[in-house]
């Protein structure tokens, strides 16, 4: 008898590879993925729409196949799941990029991508609660706690920012007036990817220090140091 709890619920048939229990599963893994692709493509996130629901049926096709190699041909290890875990943990590792401000982009995206393949195999194997549950974690974890991470971020005395100077010799203006903001300069990097248009661009990650500084938010600080002459635009990171 199938011990998960919405399996015990809808039936022996539906922890079987059958015709009935793969389209169910079929259906649900689709709906998942139409979920958390449109919550992915509606904030212009790598992974869209199409490309999550075709890993997450690949990864619950392989959950099934499993349940068939070991109840049938008593294979003793999942070995289609593991494999497609691990190609989707390749897959997903090089969608994640920096971008010309050297700032990580798709990291989240790659992760959400890969746990939904776990969630996927899961729903292959028949465990529909565990799955459901998964997938509910899964979207509290992208829609609930983005909110509380960016208000954390904002209070936080560490900030990152992408700098564009005039010209190379502002640097040194610039730094004075950070110092004098309040503002402890902790890595100053030079951005190559701007070195034949005429401006300096710097990668520059900032600790408050100022006590009159500490009250202030990160983007009133940053239209504070937008206003120097030398600044031809700047913005936060992260």
């Amino acid at each position: 008898m199938p011990t998960d709890l919405i399996a015990n619920m809808l039936g022996s048939w539906s922890s079987e590879v059958n015709i009935a229990s793969t389209a169910l599963k079929t259906a649900l893994v689709i709906l998942m993925a139409v979920i958390l692709g449109c919550e992915r493509s509606r904030n212009r996130h790598a992974a869209g729409l199409r490309t999550l629901i075709v890993l997450s049926i690949g990864s619950m096709f392989a959950g099934i196949g499993d349940v068939y190699f070991i109840t049938v041909l008593h294979v003793g290890f999942s070995f289609l799941s593991s494999a497609v875990i691990i190609g989707i943990s390749i897959i997903t590792a090089n969608t994640i990029i920096f971008s010309s401000k050297n700032q990580i982009m798709g990291l989240t995206t790659s992760v959400g991508g890969w746990t939904m393949s776990i969630i996927s195999a899961m729903l292959g194997f028949g465990l529909y609660t565990a799955a459901l549950i998964g997938f509910a974690a899964l979207m509290i974890g992208l829609l609930a706690f983005s909110k509380m991470e960016m208000y954390i971020k904002n209070k936080s005395n560490h900030f990152e920012i992408h700098l564009e100077l005039k010209a190379r010799n502002s640097l040194q203006e610039f730094i004075s007036a950070a110092r004098e903001f309040g503002l402890k300069i902790d890595n100053l990097e030079l951005n190559p990817a701007y070195a034949n248009s005429g401006l300096s661009v710097y990668t520059v990650k900032f600790t408050v220090v100022g006590k009159e500084l500490r009250k202030k938010s990160h983007n009133e600080i940053i239209e504070a140091l937008g206003t120097l002459d030398c600044v031809y635009y700047l913005e936060k990171l992260g």
